[in-house]
């Protein structure tokens, strides 16, 4: 006797059911909803289509099934804003949690979470290239975007420098130090070494206040004056020193502070 068991036949089809009456295991009503969305935006386009439902479409993406909208509205009030939610951590995003209509419980999950953190990194490398492509100084718009995405939400203080060639165009964006929530250790000479390897001819100095307010302190106004000197002395000359908020930059050289 045979030790495999054959598989059973299958059953045959019904003649009075056609493909188009099985109806699937997903909910037809979520399914719809997502339908819709996405005519919307087709129609109306995605600018007219307010935060939540732009995150929307993103989990759809990662979230095939199921009612997203909670976690979008979810993370929009945990985060704040679209550009808080993006520039999120993947450990703080996979803490948000949100019922459904129902009254289940969603989470954002590691592949959402790494999907919108991906999206982030996208976006700060089309502004980074926006910024680069062009010299500088005369691109300050794509400028002042590309550090307001790459600082606006950092929740430790960063100092970047942007190194400079000769025709003022990015040679690289590198970040010289992290910090606490209101400090970060600048050494100028290490700002200035560094210029050096690069064959840099000028430099932008750029750091976040993780507060929002955007305001120079008397510490940060004392240390791009030692920057200044450090890098005059070996000729190279310092552009301006940014400083991001969560509501604006503010320029060293706008302000008269150098």
């Amino acid at each position: 006797m045979s030790a495999v068991l054959p598989f059973p036949s299958p059953a045959s089809p019904r003649p009075d059911v056609r493909p188009a009456d099985v109806v699937p295991l997903r909910s037809a009503g979520l399914s719809g909803h997502r339908e819709r969305l996405r005519d919307r935006a087709r129609r109306a386009g995605l600018p007219h289509l307010p935060d939540y439902e732009l995150l929307e479409l993103f989990l759809f993406r990662s979230q095939p099934q199921g009612d997203v909208k909670p976690i979008a509205k979810a993370l929009l009030a945990r985060f704040g804003s679209l550009a808080a939610v993006l520039a999120a951590s993947v450990e703080d995003l996979m803490t948000v949690r949100a019922e459904d209509a129902r009254g289940r419980t969603r989470g954002v999950g590691a592949e959402t979470a790494l999907d919108l953190a991906a999206l982030h990194e996208v976006a700060r490398r089309v502004a980074k290239e926006a910024a680069g492509k062009r010299t500088v100084i005369s691109s300050w718009t794509a400028l002042l975007a590309y550090v307001r995405l790459s600082l606006q939400h950092e929740p430790r203080e960063q100092f970047r420098v942007l190194y400079l060639d000769n025709r003022n165009q990015l040679i690289l964006d590198e970040i010289q130090n992290r910090g606490t929530v209101d400090h970060a250790p600048v050494y100028p000479r290490e700002v200035v070494r560094r210029a050096l390897e690069l064959s840099a001819r000028s430099m932008i100095i750029v750091h976040n206040h993780p507060s929002g307010d955007p305001t120079p302190s008397r510490p940060d106004i004392d240390m791009t004056r030692q920057v200044i000197a450090a890098a005059r002395a070996l000729e190279l000359s310092v552009h301006d020193h940014l400083i991001v908020g969560r509501d604006g930059v503010a320029s060293f050289k706008q302000l008269g502070l150098m």
